[in-house]
């Protein structure tokens, strides 16, 4: 779909441009790129001259986007930083590697069985970094923010939502986007599924878990907000999630398993269940030594 005043279909200032990058790219999806497809692509206008679209897409790509790990959860320490330059796509694929290096895997031992889980779900960590690119506002000279704490992750990008879109209208599937033709590069290159469907999908990765993702909307940014799932606080583990988690493929978990999964004490693994209970989120079966728990 072509959108003539939008920033992607201008004329890009820079016309000296190469797309190495995207030519390797476009070869491992198997996937071609001439002369003929590159304006059907609208990275090329009818005057034979390349778009906005071509340069976010070339090697010569003025567009940052920026990563900061911080220790603890403020903006205190910085622990890293780093700066992806390059093809938007290079930035991409740059960016969640860099990103999959903190996304730690944490494990509990139960039984003879070891239950792994990562910090983000990845699925959740790639629309989340689509999503902040392919909606990015590239008429204001600024970079995609990724701020990465103990407890969460955050994406911000430029632009707010499109005018005469809200943020429940996102989550009804509403396809939206000022950067149509970007998004179209990503759907050919199969890096998102179908149109409209980031935001729901970053919520359905976290279905298994009590923590969820959150969405902050103003006129002028976009932030998702994904929560760290093995975060602690306070030497304090996220208890219920990890019950869920063991209890999504076990029917039935007894107090002294609960303590192997959490690492806690008798007293400390009976006020969690109790408390769990009382929000109704398990179910007490059978008594004394019988006494076991399951998903309400």
């Amino acid at each position: 779909m072509y959108y003539n005043n939008s920033f992607e279909m201008q004329v890009s200032f820079n016309q000296d441009l190469t797309f190495n990058y995207l030519l390797s790219l476009f070869k491992d999806k198997g996937v071609s790129l001439n002369e003929s497809n590159m304006k059907t692509l609208a990275m090329v206008n009818n005057d034979n001259l390349y778009t906005n679209l071509a340069l976010l897409l070339s090697d010569q790509c003025s567009y940052k986007i920026k990563c900061a790990i911080f220790n603890g959860n403020d903006k205190l320490e910085f622990r890293d930083r780093k700066e992806f330059s390059g093809s938007i796509l290079k930035q991409v694929n740059d960016v969640f590697d860099y990103l999959d290096l903190f996304n730690k895997t944490s494990g509990k031992i139960v039984g003879l069985s070891r239950i792994d889980s990562r910090d983000y779900p990845e699925y959740a960590l790639r629309e989340a970094l689509f999503n902040a690119v392919i909606h990015q506002d590239y008429n204001f000279n600024s970079s995609v923010l990724i701020s990465l704490y103990d407890n969460r992750v955050e994406f911000v990008s430029i632009g707010g939502l499109v005018k005469g879109i809200n943020i429940n209208d996102i989550y009804m599937g509403v396809s939206a986007t000022r950067n149509p033709n970007l998004a179209n590069i990503f759907f050919r290159l199969k890096y998102v599924e179908s149109f409209g469907t980031g935001i729901n999908r970053i919520i359905t990765s976290y279905k298994n878990y009590n923590l969820k993702p959150s969405f902050d909307v103003s006129d002028n940014a976009f932030k998702v907000v994904l929560p760290n799932c093995n975060y602690h606080d306070d030497n304090t583990f996220i208890q219920d999630d990890e019950i869920v988690r063991y209890l999504e493929n076990n029917k039935k978990v007894t107090r002294s398993t609960v303590e192997k999964i959490l690492g806690v004490s008798k007293t400390r693994a009976n006020n969690i269940l109790n408390k769990m209970i009382k929000d109704g989120i398990l179910k007490k079966v059978g008594i004394g030594r019988t006494t076991m728990y399951s998903l309400k």
